[in-house]
């Protein structure tokens, strides 16, 4: 465990990464599938137990002492699963079935959790914990898209004032800033493909709870934005 990163801030992100689990069990149980809201509480436990297993790894150091393997571990055992497991559900027919069932009302509001993301990244910046590049005063923007969540939920799908084209447009770029950090965040982190922030890399996601941003939230995050993109180029 990280020990100079105050307890408050391991909270903090603690409990972010646990309203994420309740977010998207929500949408489960909201899903146009009967069979996934039967199942949405085996999904969820299933979820936990990705969790929990990603928690002992990060606490037993696996993460954090393998900064010179190539593939690094954090990347191997916490984020490679996550990206086979989406490509499946895009390649596979049962996969697409359950993307398409995902109900985007609920699925976009998720992506407010991104607001306390981000404050706990600049409070890791703040206690270096990651590098400024990795928050909202440097080249991290994707606090916007959390900031918009609410409001795309509500005109897009509650009062349907905004067209889906709109929609479609604010998941793209959202996902673009997802995507622009992300990167920023993996060549951040003490690897031989480190390029950036020497002085300050990111070490944080290599501890727990902060392994969660990269093997759950993220992920999260990021199917939701292409669940997204799918339905809505599909109903165009």
């Amino acid at each position: 465990m990280i020990e100079h990163i105050p307890v408050y801030i391991k909270w903090i992100f603690a409990l972010t990464t646990l309203c994420t689990l309740f977010l998207f069990y929500k949408m489960l149980t909201h899903a146009h599938w009967e069979q996934i809201r039967n199942n949405a509480t085996k999904i969820t436990v299933a979820l936990t137990s990705w969790l929990a297993m990603q928690a002992l790894f990060s606490l037993q150091n696996i993460y954090s002492t393998s900064t010179n393997s190539l593939p690094p571990n954090i990347f191997l055992l916490g984020v490679l699963p996550t990206l086979l497991v989406i490509l499946t559900l895009f390649l596979s027919k049962k996969g697409r079935q359950f993307i398409d069932s995902l109900p985007l009302q609920y699925y976009t509001f998720i992506h407010i959790v991104r607001i306390p993301v981000e404050c706990v990244l600049w409070m890791l910046f703040v206690n270096q914990g990651v590098p400024e590049i990795m928050t909202f005063e440097g080249r991290n923007f994707d606090i916007l898209a959390g900031l918009t969540a609410p409001l795309i939920t509500y005109f897009g799908f509650v009062k349907r004032s905004i067209s889906m084209r709109i929609i479609l447009v604010w998941n793209l770029v959202c996902l673009a800033l997802l995507l622009h950090i992300a990167i920023t965040g993996f060549l951040s982190a003490p690897s031989p493909l480190q390029k950036l922030a020497f002085e300050q890399p990111n070490i944080a996601v290599l501890y727990f709870p902060f392994s969660w941003l990269v093997s759950f939230i993220v992920p999260v995050v990021f199917l939701g934005h292409l669940t997204a993109i799918r339905q809505l180029w599909n109903r165009k």
